[in-house]
């Protein structure tokens, strides 16, 4: 008997399941179609060496004995090429409902492929005792049934590749080969048997790239890693349930000096969470646990770590653990389980109740703040990339000179349907994803465009002030970027002033500083801006080489308001004009505000009551018309 071949992919198989069945699993759908594909290719392998014995004992054995052997082997080869179809098809159906629909149209084509593979008859081939074989229609038809579910599997390879984890096209590609190959050259040299051996390989190809357990586990710790959390959740969100998720985010390590009893109660917490019963434990590179349940047992879970992480840890129990605890009682209200771990980042980014309590629970209005995060960013990106950052002007009015002098250079995004989007509505989202470097070089590129090409100066104008962040001021190449700036439009620096605010930190004011110095040595003066918010310190003026500080105009309106602000102002006022610098103040809207201010020593006054931001054009039109030509430079 030829069984050489069947034997070694029996051996194979058995090997697989030996490594198999000593991990923990997940129970994915892909885990439970590999296991439908390796025991389908098990069955086959046996019929495969079942019906090579009944050819080989055909003289002793009924004729229908011999041939539900053999058509049984035949049989199992199209429910192998089925179920490898099944298994390519569950990336791309993720939805259980359009998945099982695809699968009833092809569990309807193996059912009449069997039915026929079972009615049609067979012929056996028993010349040499050593190298028998079957032939004839019910062997055509299996073939061809077989050419057919390869031919599905490699159209949805191809046709649905980008829904197709990359390692899955990858590996089932790779056994299509060796299958495709193997039937041919079965097909064509009848007496060399191999299409049960590249079975076995292929499964051997399968679990080695993806289904083997312990690419699912991580090593330090021994839970489940966030890739297998990755997949958990997206099988849930294919189907018509839900699942509850508890993140316990820590600060590790816990005891920085001492690392053996850090190890310790390391260990200890793995431990606690590889044995909690009514949930799935999974770890990641920072040490944070992911717990994953049924929504039923949500609160028996939470209410057990909870208890657990306010009990004393280590070998002596006298160190306190205070994790943070984020809790999702249904996953689902996230769009995509792609979106879970990145609601989960945005609470705790802006520390949404976790401050006071430690304990945060994901809601709608959490998810929707999230999602409405990711507009206002894209819409960020959207305005860079097609050109629709835009630069309004507000003049400045020198109640000395009775005349505008300088305008301030205020940013805004002209939506695509053609709305203004203020920078109170995006700036702080700027700031956060890192996009306010690339707003910020538009403005100002803007701005030095709008001092080449319309020359504000011939309209009295001294300077104009653009606004920097603090993320753009603390940028360590801002001054040499601004510098070749300026000197690509043919930029006299004095008509630059650059307003800066008083929330630097230490190291962001050290570098701000220098990019201060490099500037000033270059010719652009500075303003410190919203004075009266953040910190207002008043060694930040002293610290600052700035000469112009403009109170914002929250603070003027406390001054109209309050009487105690009177007197803060009217001291701050004091300082600022003995330290030799000038005054502009915002958010003046009447004529009372107006006579008030200048009452008071007031150099500059910007506010509605001359202009709100307007477009370059219109504040060129509002400055022909307001700055006389008389009092034009």
């Amino acid at each position: 008997m030829n069984i050489k071949m069947q034997c070694c992919g029996i051996i194979i198989l058995f090997v697989i399941f030996i490594f198999y069945q000593r991990k923990s699993k997940l129970h994915l759908k892909t885990e439970k179609l590999f296991l439908s594909i390796f025991v389908s290719v098990t069955v086959s392998l046996f019929l495969d060496v079942a019906s090579m014995v009944s050819l080989f004992y055909i003289e002793d054995l009924p004729g229908v004995f011999v041939d539900v052997f053999c058509k049984a082997y035949l049989v199992s080869l199209i429910w192998v090429c089925f179920y490898g179809l099944l298994y390519v098809c569950s990336d791309i159906f993720v939805q259980t409902q359009l998945y099982q629909k695809r699968a009833s149209i092809f569990y309807t084509i193996l059912t009449l492929g069997t039915v026929l593979v079972l009615a049609l008859p067979i012929y056996k081939n028993t010349d040499d005792i050593y190298l028998s074989f079957t032939y004839g229609p019910s062997v055509l038809a299996t073939y061809a049934l077989c050419v057919a579910f390869l031919a599905i599997t490699i159209f949805q390879l191809y046709h649905h590749k980008e829904k197709i984890n990359p390692k899955r096209r990858k590996a089932a590609f790779s056994w299509l080969v060796i299958w495709i190959t193997a039937t041919i050259i079965q097909f064509i040299f009848n007496k060399l048997l191999l299409v049960g051996f590249a079975s076995s390989i292929g499964v051997l190809v399968i679990y080695l790239s993806l289904e083997n357990p312990e690419t699912n586990i991580d090593r330090r710790t021994g839970l489940f890693t966030p890739n297998a959390l990755n997949q958990y959740l997206r099988q849930v969100y294919g189907s018509n349930t839900d699942v509850s998720l508890i993140n316990v985010i820590m600060s590790t390590p816990f005891i920085p000096n001492d690392r053996t009893k850090d190890a310790l109660i390391s260990s200890e917490v793995l431990e606690f969470a590889s044995t909690v019963s009514t949930g799935i434990a999974f770890s990641d590179n920072a040490g944070n646990l992911f717990f994953v349940t049924k929504q039923e047992n949500y609160d028996t879970l939470l209410e057990t770590i909870d208890d657990r992480f306010n009990q004393p840890w280590g070998p002596n129990k006298d160190y306190i653990i205070s994790p943070n605890i984020i809790g999702l009682p249904a996953t689902k209200i996230c769009k995509t389980a792609e979106d879970i771990i990145p609601c989960i980042n945005y609470a705790y980014k802006n520390n949404i109740d976790l401050a006071e309590t430690g304990m945060l629970v994901l809601d709608e209005s959490i998810a929707n703040s999230m999602y409405e995060e990711q507009i206002l960013e894209q819409t960020i990106s959207d305005a860079i990339n097609e050109d629709r950052i835009v630069v309004y002007y507000q003049p400045i009015y020198s109640i000395k000179e009775k005349r505008f002098v300088s305008a301030e250079a205020l940013v805004r995004i002209v939506d695509k349907d053609g709305s203004i989007i203020p920078p109170g509505e995006f700036i702080n989202s700027a700031e956060q994803n890192g996009s306010i470097l690339k707003i910020g070089e538009l403005v100002f590129k803007k701005v030095c465009h709008f001092i080449s090409s319309k020359y504000p100066e011939n309209y009295g104008l001294e300077y104009i002030e653009v606004n920097l962040s603090t993320v753009q001021a603390s940028y360590e190449f801002l001054a040499d970027s601004f510098i070749e700036i300026m000197e690509w439009y043919n930029v006299d620096p004095s008509m630059i002033n650059l307003e800066i605010t008083e929330s630097a930190s230490i190291y962001e004011k050290k570098l701000m500083l220098d990019n201060m110095k490099k500037l000033i040595d270059y010719g652009v003066s500075f303003s410190l801006d919203d004075f009266g918010t953040g910190n207002s310190n008043l060694n930040y003026i002293v610290d600052m080489p700035v000469r112009l500080i403009k109170f914002d105009r929250d603070m003027i309106m406390s001054y109209f308001e309050t009487g105690k602000a009177k007197y803060v102002m009217d001291a701050a006022m004091h300082m600022i004009h003995g330290l030799k610098l000038e005054i502009v103040s915002e958010g003046i809207e009447t004529k009372e505000m107006l006579d008030t201010m200048e009452n008071l020593g007031i150099s500059y006054i910007q506010g509605y009551y001359f202009s709100k931001p307007i477009p370059e054009d219109e504040f060129i039109e509002f400055m022909e018309k307001n700055n006389s030509p008389g009092q034009r430079e």
